[in-house]
């Protein structure tokens, strides 16, 4: 049961990182030229599950070093954490766009 809320738990932080994305500072125009074109071409696809992933890392640090046990759920959340994270990785090595 209690790996159910943590899983629970776990895949809504991840919605929420995918659904609210962190504020960036607004890209530079885009323009016509072919080098940029080039450039924007070659642009990393997905970056919202990359910034997730590397929140989740961080979430996992943060969990790894804290002071305390989260109420005895430090274990399986980081459980949780580490499975979420290589699903994420997998994902992104079977992305064809």
């Amino acid at each position: 049961m209690m790996y159910r809320i943590v899983s629970v738990m776990v895949l809504l932080a991840f919605v929420c990182l995918l659904t609210f994305p962190a504020a960036a500072p607004a890209a530079p125009p885009v323009s016509n030229h072919p080098a940029t074109a080039a450039a924007a071409a070659a642009e990393e696809h997905h970056p919202q599950i990359r910034e997730a992933i590397g929140s989740l890392k961080r979430a996992k640090e943060h969990m790894e070093h804290a002071a305390h046990d989260f109420g005895g759920h430090r274990v399986e959340a980081i459980r949780a954490t580490d499975e979420a994270i290589h699903q994420l990785e997998v994902c992104l090595k079977y992305d064809k766009d």
